[in-house]
């Protein structure tokens, strides 16, 4: 396999690459968002994004360092790959 790597920092997706995770996306919404201490910094609530696609979208093209990594997508299909033992399955 010859997988396409984006770093996100330098080449963040914008709300169309967004749009098209979520709508692939075999885990919930809100799993793209990291709740870490950014997170918890910007006062945000977690159930602001519980099944909330248009949220979590707005945040992660306002705060790319939120998105969630690494983010694996096949074809229209995308996971969170998270635990890193998910890839593997996924992309077999």
């Amino acid at each position: 396999m010859d997988p396409d790597v984006v770093l996100y920092m330098k080449e963040p997706p914008d709300r169309q690459a967004l749009e098209k995770i979520v709508a692939g996306l075999e885990d919930p919404v809100e799993d793209l968002v990291r709740k870490d201490s950014r997170f918890k910094k910007l006062e945000l609530d977690p159930d602001d994004y519980v099944d909330n696609p248009e949220a979590v979208i707005d945040l992660l093209v306002d705060q790319k360092a939120l998105l969630q990594r690494p983010i694996v997508v096949k074809g229209r299909k995308a996971i969170v790959g998270r635990p890193k033992t998910r890839i593997a399955e996924f992309l077999s």
